[in-house]
């Protein structure tokens, strides 16, 4: 675990790549405005600006986004998508593990102070998505958000170890960044199936895998399998 640093310490520009390497860095706006109350203009410069400052100093396009305050309404929407931003994460807890639907809503399952958090994580590794009829299984989602300025005890700290300990080394969980969900997610929603659904082709970049009569596939990136 990387050492913790004072809640006023900045983060220095040398530090970003090799700091957050295995993490992903994600727009949150220039100054941190309610971007709904903002004419489209604003929205858009804040947006753009901030990914524009962060891609100076990351080794790859910034796509993702967290909403300030979490507050948003379409226009905002309009402003993400005119900017490259693929999604979007409000500060919605739903207290599921539904996968978003809505990438430039993007809810979560909770907060990491939030009292239902180890219930939720005992439910997550303890239990199974539901399968559907023949297809496939509904896959789950545990989306845990705060800001690490809010660890300012060694029991707020305490807390999220013991939920890392919970939830870590886990063969039968992906451990992704919101920009992997979301390739991933898009993959797995763009493949094509034939009318019989003997047949299914991968057109994307991704390999993608699924349960299809009860055993498992591979759907390699660029190709047609034949179940």
């Amino acid at each position: 675990m990387p050492e913790k640093k004072d809640v006023n310490d900045k983060v220095s520009l040398e530090e970003i790549n090799s700091l957050y390497e295995g993490h992903e860095v994600a727009v949150h706006t220039v100054h941190h405005p309610f971007l709904e109350k903002m004419p489209i203009s604003v929205v858009t410069t804040e947006i753009l600006d901030d990914r524009r400052n962060l891609e100076k100093h990351l080794n790859y396009p910034v796509r993702g986004m967290a909403y300030p305050f979490g507050t948003y309404e379409k226009h905002v929407f309009d402003a993400c998508r005119a900017c490259g931003i693929k999604y979007s994460r409000t500060t919605e807890a739903h207290h599921n593990f539904i996968l978003p639907t809505e990438w430039l809503k993007m809810p979560t399952t909770c907060h990491h102070a939030d009292a239902r958090l180890f219930e939720l994580a005992e439910k997550f590794v303890n239990s199974e998505p539901k399968k559907e009829s023949r297809f496939t299984t509904h896959g789950w989602l545990f989306y845990v958000w705060g800001h690490t300025y809010e660890f300012r005890t060694d029991e707020d700290w305490s807390r999220l170890e013991k939920f890392f300990e919970l939830v870590s080394n886990r063969n039968d969980v992906w451990y992704a960044t919101n920009i992997e969900i979301y390739d991933y997610i898009e993959a797995y929603r763009a493949l094509e199936y034939s009318v019989d659904l003997s047949k299914v082709y991968n057109p994307t970049g991704i390999d993608v895998y699924i349960i299809h009569n009860e055993k498992n596939y591979k759907i390699p990136a660029g190709k047609t399998v034949i179940f």
